[in-house]
């Protein structure tokens, strides 16, 4: 009897040990197996401690941080089209909610002030396109001719690149021997007209989406403030609430405003310089420059060879040809160097390193409409992040350096 029970116990223990599931998804595990170490002399998994490392407070910390950046930027990319309207609208908001408290004491309501200031925003953009849309279409007819007279005056220049490309390609072709080339495939897609057509459209539609909400954020005015007031449960925290959020838009709206009319100051000046300089359609090029100076470093770069390349088609001879963009690239040093920081002082500006990484993080999130957002975007952020004390060190690094800073990193050096 003892044998027969140990006779088949022993066996049935052994195959539920060993026992194939019967799902294919099920791994099979053996309840009699041991953890042992890899190699001889090798530490002993430590199963409790490994417990404690994923149970800490710091570690989960760590993942979730880690999770939430990544789920921010995946939503920012994939929302884009969604999410860019809203930021051109709030940064426009920003910028115009102090005209509509303005208009508030002469008792002019805020759905009444905002249809204005939208009406008068819309009216001003549409009157500039359609005063500039006659310049650049003939710019844009003469283009092709333009460009095709300043790449001859620039071929003794490319002519030795070309020549040391022809010697490398037939020095490949002598190393690889003679092979048949193979028939190229053209593939051809739509037409310019229909591209045009269709980033046409897009534009309408978001300019359109960005004026609606535009005038319901101007017409609603503290609503969404007075909300957050309501809903914060202590008397210290709607004060705080109230200073962070007058504060920050106002130092926006300073940002925004300084920032626009200095660009705007700059197509004024360039585009007197080259009238003065004999250069067709100064006013298409003063508006290109208050257009791409939003984009720091890179639409002075553009405008750089747009300016040279039509200076080139116009004029004979090359130094007056080349002291058109010499001409914008005194003018934009003397604004980035000079007068942006004497008007926006040392609270308002940001490094370049952080406008560099911003630019180059936003437009690789948004494309171009991300460049174009990237700096007012940044100094937004940093004002905010100055107005709170949790994130006063993001806001710091954001900043430039003073002259307090140069003299202590001097003394610790030295």
């Amino acid at each position: 009897m003892t044998s027969s029970q140990e006779s088949g116990v022993v066996p049935a223990a052994a195959d539920r040990a060993t026992r194939v599931p019967d799902s294919s998804l099920a791994p099979t595990v053996d309840l009699a197996a041991r953890a042992e170490p890899a190699a001889p002399g090798a530490p002993v998994p430590d199963i409790e401690r490994t417990g404690a490392a994923l149970g800490d407070r710091r570690s989960q910390s760590i993942q979730a941080t880690v999770l939430t950046v990544l789920a921010v930027l995946y939503t920012l990319y994939f929302a884009r089209e969604f999410l860019i309207p809203i930021v051109f609208a709030l940064l426009l908001n920003f910028l115009l909610s102090p005209v509509i408290r303005k208009l508030r004491r002469f008792h002019v309501r805020p759905p009444l002030g905002a249809a204005f200031v939208v009406l008068a925003l819309v009216t001003a953009i549409g009157g500039a396109v359609y005063e500039l849309a006659g310049p650049a279409q003939r710019w844009a007819a003469t283009a092709p001719e333009s460009f095709s007279h300043a790449q001859g005056k620039l071929r003794s220049i490319i002519r030795p690149v070309q020549q040391v490309t022809k010697n490398v390609e037939q020095a490949a072709d002598a190393v690889g021997g003679p092979s048949a080339k193979s028939p190229a495939v053209v593939v051809e897609g739509p037409s310019v007209s229909s591209r045009l057509f269709g980033t046409t459209q897009r534009i309408v539609a978001g300019l359109v989406e960005v004026f609606i909400l535009l005038y319901f954020l101007l017409a609603g005015g503290d609503l969404f403030l007075q909300k957050l007031i309501k809903v914060l449960p202590h008397f210290s925290d709607k004060l705080k609430a109230v200073e962070i959020a007058r504060a920050t838009e106002a130092a926006v709206s300073a940002y925004l405003s300084t920032a626009l009319l200095v660009n705007v100051a700059e197509g004024g000046v360039v585009a007197a310089v080259l009238w003065l300089l004999g250069m067709p359609n100064p006013l298409l090029w003063g508006a290109l420059v208050v257009l791409l100076e939003l984009v720091p470093y890179v639409g002075a770069a553009t405008m750089v060879v747009v300016l040279g390349v039509a200076a080139l088609a116009t004029f004979d001879q090359l130094g007056r040809a080349l002291l058109v963009p010499a001409s914008f690239l005194a003018i934009n040093l003397l604004q980035a160097n000079l007068v942006t920081p004497l008007l926006l002082g040392h609270r308002l500006t940001l490094n370049p390193v952080a406008i560099f990484i911003g630019l180059a993080f936003f437009f690789w999130i948004w494309g171009v409409p991300g460049a174009f957002v990237a700096v007012p975007l940044l100094a937004t952020l940093k004002i905010f992040c100055d107005h709170i004390g949790a994130l006063a060190a993001i806001g710091e690094f954001l900043g430039q350096r003073d002259e307090e800073e140069r003299r202590l990193t001097a003394r610790v050096s030295g």
